[in-house]
């Protein structure tokens, strides 16, 4: 399987770095390496290790309800705006499925929104601009200004 991913974005850029996965359970592991290695010579003031959670969250999700006719991937970028970290998870879903749940404790499945919600200083969903659905979280105060 290929998996391509760019650190170097263009002169000028926001982006810090961009992969792209495969919609398969092994790329959820690789998406939170991968994060972990190419954030790392940025030197974020944030939490690399709850950023990594977040993004766990958000690929599982994006693998489970990403749906295309087509073969299709998962696409995560991250971005410096000012003083703050934003990472985008982008798929082929449908933007008006994204939803918050609050599962009862027993319930296996349903949380992975809620930690993002309770994790980052905020968060937003709609569609993608690579067409389908984004999710995205943010981190104020990843910089020092």
């Amino acid at each position: 399987m290929a998996y391509m991913f760019d650190r170097y974005p263009s002169e000028g850029s926001p982006r810090l770095g961009a992969m792209t996965l495969h919609p398969v359970a092994e790329s959820v592991p690789r998406a939170r390496r991968w994060f972990r290695k190419f954030i790392a010579p940025y030197d974020p003031a944030c939490s690399v290790d709850d950023c990594a959670l977040m993004i766990s969250e958000l690929v599982t999700n994006a693998i489970a309800y990403g749906w295309s006719d087509d073969s299709w991937v998962v696409r995560v970028e991250w971005f410096r705006e000012g003083t703050s970290l934003r990472v985008e998870v982008h798929n082929p879903g449908f933007p008006a499925n994204v939803r918050l749940r609050r599962p009862d404790a027993d319930d296996a499945h349903g949380r992975g929104l809620l930690l993002v919600d309770s994790i980052a200083d905020s968060w937003r969903h709609g569609p993608s601009r690579f067409g389908g659905t984004v999710v995205s979280f943010e981190m104020a105060d990843a910089w020092p200004s």
